[in-house]
């Protein structure tokens, strides 16, 4: 028996993008949901993270638009000391669960099916029973789970195992030691964020640097983490900062240039200064972190690892040892996939993806609110072109233009100004009052931010230009 229900949108994943997206579509109409997740309770991705996670940006920039979360304090101790709170996994999860059960379900607006599987054309089924159902929306369809998170739990290793080498991912770190067993090395395998945070777990726990061996394929560009942050207290130094990238950019003469000059200002950070990076994927991390992580001397860089075996690593250039004694760490999950481009906007359908670089609850928040306020197709797609997630050096050029090209497109529409001036998850787009606000050392930032806009704009166009020439 096929269970019929009838919505006016059908949301495909209540991750954060998912409940982000819902939750603008609950608080800006009339309109009702039907939520589908695989999960057992909303979150997504964040129902199997490792147990000692945090969001990598402050608090105030992730969840849902219309529920704070954390509470606007400042780490007062730690390697992120001096700036605003991250959530832990824990966190994260109990507070989509609270928008689920208090804000969510008590308007009988929408309908939740957790342990479900969308399959197509309006059909899910329940995990657990088998229960069917066949689903008409009224108006859209909307796939929150495009962009593919993918986390080291969810995944088996990407190379082949000997079975008696031990390879757990990061979640499985804690319970092993917490159990008594102890390991002469610890070789970390992975050069994102994930393999940062495992690092940094080790270290955090007394592990001597000397004991940890760090397989990284490629060489990681980092965001320095102060350069991120809300409030009044970092508004100086954030628009600074953003004045002093843009600069570099606008002044730079090839590709190279761009990223010493960047690098220089303090906007992107690197593990050794005599390395190039080869990688951009938005990891974040303080002058604290990046001080410990560059205590860890034995760092191979000769590509992946194809197969671990008994006493050896073989790699793609060359082979590194271990030990039956040493615990491997999978941390090669992909995260966040590259995926290509498509629509946000097609017909029926729509497909959430990022249109500020590395902020996708933010995008999804904004979507849902150009869906419901503007009619024109061409117009909804060309106000969420998408910034794609970045994987190379290079696709630090490629997102930051497009968030660039973007915020222009949006500041010529002032009702859509006054939304992201009041929008909880955006942070970054200052009212009127508070630029007359600034104090006067802040003028000549702001000058030089203005300033260079379009000539950085330009040079960016320029170097990719060249680049898909050559």
């Amino acid at each position: 028996m096929i269970h019929q229900l009838e919505t006016d949108y059908l949301v495909i994943g209540a991750g954060a993008m998912g409940m982000a997206f819902s939750d603008v579509i609950m608080t800006e109409s009339n309109a009702t949901i039907v939520l589908v997740d695989k999960h057992d309770r909303p979150g997504g991705h964040w129902n199997v993270s490792y147990p000692f996670v945090r969001l990598h940006q402050p608090s105030s920039f992730y969840g849902v638009n219309s529920r704070k979360l954390g509470n606007d304090t400042k780490d007062a101790t730690g390697w992120n000391q001096g700036l605003y709170e991250l959530a832990s996994g824990t966190e994260v999860v109990t507070y989509f669960e609270q928008v689920m059960q208090q804000q969510f379900l008590p308007t009988d607006r929408v309908r939740y099916f957790p342990m479900c599987e969308f399959q197509s054309a309006g059909t899910f089924s329940c995990l657990v029973s088998g229960k069917k159902y066949a689903v008409k929306v009224n108006r859209k369809t909307v796939d929150s789970t495009y962009m593919n998170v993918t986390v080291p739990a969810m995944s088996e290793p990407s190379f082949e195992l000997e079975p008696e080498v031990t390879c757990v991912p990061l979640n499985d770190i804690p319970g092993l030691h917490s159990r008594g067993t102890r390991f002469e090395k610890y070789i970390v395998i992975g050069a994102g964020k994930t393999g940062m945070d495992a690092a940094l777990w080790l270290l955090r726990n007394d592990v001597d640097p000397d004991h940890i061996i760090w397989i990284m394929p490629r060489v990681s560009w980092m965001l320095d983490r102060k350069n991120i942050q809300p409030g009044p207290d970092f508004m100086g130094s954030t628009l600074v900062g953003a004045a002093n990238e843009l600069e570099a950019i606008a002044q730079s003469e090839s590709v190279e240039d761009l990223f010493a000059r960047v690098n220089k200002c303090g906007q992107l950070l690197r593990m050794d200064e005599d390395i190039q990076p080869t990688m951009y994927r938005c990891a974040t991390v303080t002058e604290m972190e990046l001080k410990q992580l560059r205590r860890i001397a034995h760092i191979v860089r000769k590509g992946r690892v194809k197969r671990i075996e008994a006493d050896k690593i073989i790699l793609e250039k060359g082979m590194v040892e271990t030990s039956l004694n040493n615990l491997h760490i999978n941390c090669t999950a992909d995260g966040l996939e590259r995926r290509p481009v498509a629509p946000v906007f097609d017909g029926d359908q729509m497909t959430l993806q990022t249109v500020r670089t590395c902020q996708q609850v933010f995008s999804a928040a904004f979507i849902a609110h150009i869906e419901l306020t503007y009619e024109d197709e061409t117009q909804k797609n060309d106000l969420c072109t998408v910034v794609p997630h970045p994987n190379t050096d290079l696709d630090f050029l490629r997102t930051t233009l497009g968030h660039h090209l973007n915020q222009a497109r949006w500041a010529q529409l002032p009702e859509l100004q006054k939304w992201l001036q009041i929008a909880r998850l955006d942070g970054f787009t200052r009212t009127d009052e508070e630029i007359a606000a600034l104090p006067e050392s802040a003028h000549e930032p702001l000058a030089k931010l203005m300033g260079n806009a379009t000539q950085a704009t330009e040079r960016l166009q320029q170097l990719l230009a060249e680049i898909d020439r050559n």
